[in-house]
């Protein structure tokens, strides 16, 4: 009840008062009007009336075609439960569907479904977070196919064919090489505990002058001097120094340890050999499918070094050149043969030209500042949290650019460093790859540094020049008519 005081008429409104018969409290009905009164709704239209939501799971997948119980069907992992969920589907008149990206477990799936000729999206897990309640797989789906329904869900990026076969090498290329870096840390772990301190004396122990010592070494010769006369001509440590480094302490237990390591990394570098002879013949073979690609050459380019970790035997150089379509990204200053092979395994040619602008491209790789405002007021603009293999590679490409003496965006670099720290011009240099990239391999721009840094006012300059020009031009004026008349 609403109880009021003093005059009713002060409210501007009809109000009706009923004396109640069991006190002498009074009981007030306010009616309003009916534009007042009346519940506003706000209707979602149907976007995809044919559509099914599935939670992926490791043991089955739960599937939704609509909201009542007998819309939800529970199938099992194997290829035959996966035909049966496809011919339910079909059953229901089912066209698009939507599938949360759940680990690994997703994949097989997703190619069936597409393989019997799906309309099928896949989408981050954050859409899909549910209201605060009871969570059950009946659920999970359900709400999936609501959204999907509604069109709510934004489909994740997924490469073509061709760059996932190259991106699944590629990524057990990394796994190897992350194997052999850790078993290159226990080995010169049990050479230190020998007393044989091989990574004073040279930079890398398992460049060609560490290689050749321990290779003799676990084969049986203790003798330091006898080891010193294996160092390399480059090598910037005496034999003298050498010998006086490798003094065997005679620990049978951590020779033993250390034979089984080094034969382990011997093991996994053939796997690495391996595995880039696999990747030059996929790229070959993408290449040669493609008249587009095949066309173009370009020279080698002459390196003083060998390029670490880099591929064995492969001109990657001239690869990039065709599967690119005549772009060369290695005229960028500083660019290297990991993000080369990055590039091609993790978006491809194809997948980066999806990006409408570099902005999207740079907001896609999480390199992009994320504005938050409120109020007309920012409340924050930090870098979103995650870090993807692409993301990795073109900051790391930005840290060794740092390390150059020269260049525009060494330049760059260096003022950033100076303003704000190292962090800080690491992520604004890799931002300004990925646009260098971008338009090199979407609009097709050769890469075109400017020759001096321009100041702010030299920068107005041009522009109003520019203006100027184009003003010029679309009114078609005259010397005469702008008063630039010579005698």
């Amino acid at each position: 009840m609403l109880e009021l005081n003093g005059d009713t008429e002060a409210l501007g409104i009809p109000i009706r008062i009923i004396p109640n018969s069991k006190d002498t409290t009074l009981g007030v009905f306010i009616h309003f009007k009916n534009s007042v009164m009346e519940e506003k709704k706000i209707s979602l239209e149907v976007v995809n009336p044919n559509a099914a939501g599935i939670d992926i799971g490791s043991r089955s997948h739960w599937v939704a075609v609509g909201q009542n119980a007998e819309d939800v069907k529970e199938f099992g992992v194997y290829s035959q439960d996966q035909m049966d969920l496809c011919e339910w589907l079909k059953a229901k008149n089912v066209n698009s569907i939507a599938l949360e990206s759940t680990g690994t477990y997703w994949q097989n799936l997703f190619s069936t479904l597409v393989g019997q000729g799906f309309d099928v999206i896949l989408v981050n897990g954050r859409q899909t977070k549910n209201i605060k309640g009871k969570k059950t797989d009946i659920k999970d789906c359900q709400w999936i196919q609501k959204l999907h329904s509604l069109g709510l869900l934004s489909a994740s990026f997924l490469p073509d064919s061709d760059t996932d076969t190259v991106r699944t090498y590629s990524r057990h290329r990394l796994n190897l090489l992350n194997r052999s870096a850790s078993c290159v840390k226990r080995i010169q772990k049990y050479l230190r505990l020998m007393n044989m301190r091989l990574e004073v004396v040279v930079r890398d122990i398992v460049g060609l002058t560490g290689t050749s010592i321990i290779e003799a070494f676990v084969n049986g010769e203790y003798n330091g001097t006898e080891l010193a006369k294996l160092r390399h001509g480059n090598c910037r440590k005496s034999e003298d120094e050498i010998a006086r480094a490798l003094q065997y302490n005679n620990r049978q237990d951590y020779l033993f340890a250390l034979k089984q390591e080094w034969e382990t990394y011997k093991y996994i570098q053939k796997q690495i050999q391996q595995t880039d002879l696999e990747i030059n013949d996929l790229l070959k073979h993408i290449v040669d499918k493609n008249d587009n690609k095949k066309q173009h050459y370009i020279e080698k380019k002459s390196t003083s070094e060998k390029i670490k970790n880099g591929l064995t035997d492969t001109d990657l150089n001239l690869l990039a050149y065709q599967y690119f379509e005549g772009i060369d990204l290695m005229a960028i200053e500083g660019i290297n043969e990991g993000l080369i092979i990055a590039i091609i395994s993790e978006i491809g040619l194809e997948g980066i030209r999806k990006f409408p602008s570099s902005k999207q491209f740079t907001a896609w790789l999480r390199l992009a500042p994320n504005n938050k405002i409120s109020g007309g007021k920012v409340l924050s603009h930090h870098i979103p949290k995650g870090s993807s293999r692409l993301k990795i590679a073109f900051r790391n490409t930005a840290n060794a650019i740092g390390n150059l003496k020269e260049g525009w965006l060494v330049d760059f670099f260096k003022r950033i460093n100076y303003k704000k720290g190292r962090a800080t011009a690491v992520t604004a240099l890799a931002r300004k790859l990925a646009v260098i990239v971008w338009n090199m391999l979407v609009k097709g721009q050769a890469y075109n540094p400017p020759t001096e840094y321009l100041f702010l006012d030299e920068k107005r300059k041009l522009k109003l020049v520019a203006r100027v020009k184009k003003q010029i031009n679309k009114f078609e004026l005259t010397r005469e008519e702008l008063g630039f008349v010579t005698n």
